[in-house]
């Protein structure tokens, strides 16, 4: 969810000066991307992993602060409820063996903060959804007493004018219908988070062959079938988390969705359409030069698209792209989240830089029907693919799309062994 901010109560005339430092920060990021200011930077790794706090009896366990205050790790951080945190890696140069580095230091995370937790009699758990998680934790009394979780709820709670938020999920078994009266539902929606730094040049390309391996991406890592005892989509965790934060008006201004095409020339085009569609939720005003686009970030920080272009700064100051490529769910192991990111970094490196564009081969509409056939069917899903035609999922995956990874990998220099061990993973499964 974000960085915190000093307050969760704000005026007009807070959003009024937020959304002039927002458009004047988005013709600054234009400007730089015209005159190639950004980092042309190597393909970079990194991940987010959402994990559950979890008592003796597996159901959630409100231990986060106990845990953060005990491990102490900047890389550690709250998330919206207090059974849950969020797991940060360190950026690796996709290259060598980065991807066993990326598990190893995960696989030493999740040991501190298993060892921390412990202390409180909690466990840590990976999965979309959680199902022992209940009606009755998704309440505001489990709420991270941070002011950024309050100012989300209240302002979206307030765009819908008191309006409750409902789930309406039909399943293959079931159907579930709910209403709340707060976004807490979004916390039973855990993620790992794939992050991709790229060359600003290629970063169109990124962003749509991202959007295209969405569909396989989730049929072959959906792990979260189930939402307080129903049996719903295979990756449940799509529509909930789409409907958990639903403003419940006009489309074009959902904070989680597929997107409404395919990038045309620039990522710019989402970071401009961030500022003419979407209301701003955290007018929260920042006393830093526009240079460090600090009011830009945030506002793109309250839109989950899930593929999201991220501006980031580096140790040397300079801004860089990143594409954070949002469908896969947490766990359940950590080879099995490295397995993912293996997956996602060879196959969308191989497809961006294919002389073709791929997603000219398929049409928008298509890959987006494509990502919600995949969320509800998993493995069984039927998509269209850059043939034209329409193909089992698991098909396209055994027959080319970890083809792609292993030639994308090893076109970034991972070693042959990297390769074979993590998509061998996938191959398997």
């Amino acid at each position: 969810m974000g960085q915190e901010i000093a307050a969760s109560h704000f005026t007009e005339r807070d959003f009024a000066e937020f959304n002039a430092r927002l458009r004047a920060e988005t013709e600054l990021l234009e400007q730089w991307l015209a005159d190639d200011v950004l980092e042309v930077a190597e393909p970079t790794g990194g991940y987010e992993l959402e994990v559950w706090l979890v008592g003796p009896d597996l159901a959630p366990s409100p231990q986060v602060e106990a845990l953060l205050a005990r491990v102490d790790d900047p890389l550690v951080v709250p998330e919206l409820a207090t059974f849950n945190a969020e797991i940060n890696g360190t950026p690796a140069l996709l290259r060598d063996d980065a991807l066993s580095r990326l598990a190893s230091e995960l696989t030493a995370t999740l040991a501190r903060c298993r060892d921390a937790a412990s202390a409180s009699g909690a466990k840590l758990a990976m999965i979309g959804i959680l199902p022992t998680v209940r009606p009755e934790h998704l309440t505001v009394a489990y709420m991270t007493p941070r002011q950024r979780f309050r100012a989300l709820n209240d302002q979206i709670l307030a765009l819908r004018h008191g309006r409750p938020l409902t789930l309406d999920i039909q399943g293959r078994d079931d159907r579930l219908e709910l209403e709340s009266e707060d976004v807490m539902l979004e916390a039973a929606a855990t993620s790992f988070q794939i992050h991709l730094k790229v060359p600003p040049y290629l970063g169109a390309r990124i962003y749509n062959a991202s959007k295209l391996l969405s569909a396989p991406m989730v049929a072959i890592a959906a792990n979260s079938p189930y939402l307080f005892g129903r049996n719903l989509w295979d990756e449940t965790r799509v529509p909930l988390f789409e409907q958990a934060v639903s403003l419940g008006g006009p489309i074009l201004q959902e904070r989680v969705s597929f997107g409404v095409r395919y990038a045309e020339h620039s990522v710019m085009e989402t970071f401009r359409a961030n500022a003419d569609r979407y209301p701003v939720l955290l007018p929260h005003l920042m006393d830093e030069p526009a240079e460090n686009l600090a009011h830009l970030r945030l506002h793109n920080g309250t839109i989950w698209r899930w593929n999201r272009p991220l501006i980031g700064f580096g140790k040397s100051g300079r801004p860089h792209l990143r594409i954070e490529h949002r469908v896969v769910p947490a766990g359940p192991t950590v080879a099995d989240c490295l397995a993912n990111a293996a997956l996602y970094f060879g196959a969308v490196i191989d497809m961006a830089q294919a002389p073709e564009p791929p997603e000219r081969r398929v049409p928008f509409l298509q890959a987006r029907a494509g990502f919600y056939t995949c969320a509800r069917e998993g493995l069984d899903a039927e998509i269209q693919w850059l043939d034209g035609k329409i193909r089992p999922v698991a098909e396209i995956i055994q027959d080319d799309l970890l083809r792609r990874a292993r030639r994308g990998l090893g076109a970034l220099g991972v070693d042959r062994d990297e390769i074979e061990h993590w998509i061998g993973i996938i191959a398997r499964r």
